[in-house]
């Protein structure tokens, strides 16, 4: 029962995140948003909405550790597998004046994240700290790509490859209220379908939070990232995965933080927190050789992260707690 009652919240995340980017989208074209706003905003946030309402429900229920193992397992899953998955369809073009950019601001923002994690969690003055931070970076590269051209413009062009959007406004409308209540119906199923799983299993809420709800919440970037490297815009998907890493640490950290505190696991301080920083480091040499990411380099990147899943054994886990 509590596998089918998050399989089905798992179901509707994915499926109500890309209506709601759907609609969300259509509404700002037709008002005269300009793709470059609709990039750094309605598409970063529609595909992060997911983590949000699944970390903050399970903040609300007292499961602070799920929330925080949702941020960071999600974290992962973008920069091993899912970045792995699209460099081994296309081999991933890395443009300099772009990437670097964005790149540098995840290790800033996960540094950011770790030094305040390490300390014990994250209260509201440290959650308006992670906020601040990602105002100041959207408003950065709003100044950088509105002057960019538009083939520099990364964010714009990540608005424009949106498919599927509806023509009449009240299908769109439509979308948008319905992919909302989609995901705030699919992220209590999954939360409570998570604490099932973890307590019928007798394994620990951080470690379903660091799998399977970070896999869960993280399918709609995937859905993103394949279509874009499927289709040649092999840096639209790397944009889209080191945004979402951005919008996980600084913005769903800082708005669950403002509304509740969250507490730092000790399994996740003593072991996961410093996967995914030792992760982070490891992109930028990757970006830079050849200004690429390869296949092979995209083989290596999933069989990384087929180790980090393994590492999630208890007897492995053991050793670092």
């Amino acid at each position: 029962m509590v596998f089918i009652e998050a399989g089905v919240g798992l179901a509707l995340l994915l499926f109500a995140a890309d209506y709601l980017v759907r609609g969300a989208v259509a509404i700002a074209r037709q008002s005269g948003v300009s793709p470059l706003i609709i990039g750094l905003t309605i598409v970063a946030v529609g595909t992060s909405a997911p983590e949000f309402v699944t970390a903050l429900a399970a903040s609300l229920s007292g499961a602070s550790d799920m929330a925080i193992g949702n941020v960071v397992g999600s974290n992962i899953v973008n920069m091993l597998l899912i970045l792995g998955i699209a460099a081994m369809i296309r081999p991933i073009n890395v443009r300099a004046k772009v990437i670097a950019r964005d790149a540098m601001m995840v290790v800033g923002a996960t540094a950011l994240f770790v030094a305040i994690g390490v300390t014990g969690g994250y209260n509201q003055w440290q959650g308006s700290l992670l906020l601040f931070c990602l105002f100041g970076y959207l408003y950065l590269t709003y100044k950088a790509e509105r002057v960019a051209n538009k083939q520099e413009a990364l964010h714009a062009r990540e608005a424009d490859d949106v498919g599927g959007v509806p023509g009449r406004p009240w299908v769109a409308v439509v979308f948008l209220v319905g992919g909302m209540l989609g995901i705030i119906v699919g992220a209590k199923l999954l939360v409570d379908g998570g604490l099932g799983i973890a307590q019928a299993f007798d394994v620990s809420r951080t470690i379903v939070g660091l799998t399977l709800i970070a896999i869960g919440t993280s399918l709609p970037e995937l859905a993103i990232v394949i279509v874009a490297s499927w289709r040649g815009h092999s840096d639209i998907a790397l944009g889209n995965v080191l945004g979402s890493n951005i919008f996980n640490l600084l913005g769903i950290t800082g708005g669950v933080a403002m509304i509740t505190p969250l507490d730092m696991p000790v399994e996740i301080m003593s072991f996961d927190i410093w996967v995914l920083l030792g992760v982070t480091i490891l992109l930028l040499p990757l970006m830079i050789t050849e200004n690429k990411i390869s296949r092979l380099e995209g083989r290596l990147l999933v069989g990384l992260y087929i180790a980090y899943l393994a590492a999630q054994l208890e007897p492995v886990r053991q050793l670092f707690t």
